[in-house]
């Protein structure tokens, strides 16, 4: 049986390769997305896929976005003879969302053209209990199932500490704090998919753009929604998270400097809130992969003032507390 050569055509996807593969020599990761940037071991790697659209602006990005898929164009472009040249055995990609990476029909399509055709994983998931799922499934695909339980069971041990320290919470008598999560700023986009249901299990709930089965918790949501300013204000959150879908934290500082800061809407909104916070969307939030798990420790001691669960180095930013 020789090396099995895989490529990632999501950042999630690195991430999960990675921690399942460790340094064992009969899996290979040789081709990856342009946003695979994590590990940093993976970014030696050739690139396979680049954005259509430049950022600038979230304004500015929100109508290249909606320009491309009016037009019935992919948001992405992928380098078919980078990839045939690579010859994958494996090509792990996704058809959750038609803005976050290159689409299934074009990966399914160039796929044939390769001799001899590679497996395609395609990852899908709305929640946490997706994206554990996701990591069995890329576990079967590199025939390494044992690895990937181990890897499973420590991300299944911190959720369930991170949700002790919660239910705890709830018993001294703290109550559920009504969160706005900002996955995009201008126009505003309130997170979706797993993320209402982490904010959920941290003792949160997110205004106007809840998880499908509200308290329990245990399913995802719809994809991230649009959501007039004057809606947002009217519900009064008392914890305002600034996460755009991409965007580093300086990027994200940015955007709340020259975005948010200037608007009507945003005073009166950060007047009422007794919390706001920068976070580094790209790297924490929104990618389907293990670090979601670092989000729910930071939700979780972010918002029952529980410091000690924050993993060390997470990437934020605390504008008021």
């Amino acid at each position: 049986m020789g090396v099995k050569r895989v490529v990632s055509l999501l950042p999630s996807a690195a991430e999960i390769i990675s921690l399942i593969v460790g340094n064992n020599p009969s899996v290979q990761l040789v081709g990856r997305s342009h946003e695979d940037d994590y590990p940093p071991s993976v970014t030696s790697l050739p690139i396979l896929t680049a954005s259509k659209t430049k950022f600038t602006t979230s304004a500015d990005v929100d109508v290249q976005v909606s320009n491309l898929l009016a037009e019935g164009n992919s948001l992405y472009t992928l380098d078919i003879a980078l990839l045939k040249s690579l010859r994958p055995d494996i090509v792990i990609t996704q058809d959750l969302c038609d803005v976050c990476s290159i689409d299934l029909v074009t990966v399914q399509r160039i796929a044939k053209q390769i001799d001899p055709e590679p497996i395609i994983v395609t990852l899908n998931p709305l929640s946490i209990e997706d994206v554990i799922s996701s990591i069995s499934d890329v576990g079967k695909a590199l025939e390494m199932i044992e690895e990937s339980s181990r890897v499973i069971s420590m991300l299944r041990s911190r959720i369930n500490h991170a949700r002790d320290l919660v239910n705890q919470s709830i018993a001294s008598g703290r109550k559920r704090s009504k969160v706005a999560f900002f996955e995009w700023t201008s126009p505003i986009y309130l997170g979706g998919h797993w993320t209402p249901q982490l904010i959920r299990w941290s003792n949160g709930i997110q205004v106007l753009a809840d998880c499908k089965d509200g308290d329990t918790a245990e399913m995802g949501a719809p994809p991230s929604v649009r959501v007039p300013p004057e809606d947002i204000i009217r519900e009064k959150p008392e914890i305002l998270i600034v996460c755009p879908c991409g965007l580093n934290l300086d990027a994200t500082r940015k955007e709340y400097e020259e975005t948010l800061l200037p608007s009507n809407w945003w005073p009166p909104l950060a007047k009422y809130a007794s919390k706001i916070a920068l976070v580094d969307g790209n790297q924490m939030f929104n990618r389907s992969g293990p670090r979601l798990v670092d989000a729910l420790e930071w939700l979780v001691g972010y918002i029952n003032d529980i410091p000690e669960v924050i993993p060390k180095n997470f990437p934020w930013e605390n504008l008021k507390s």
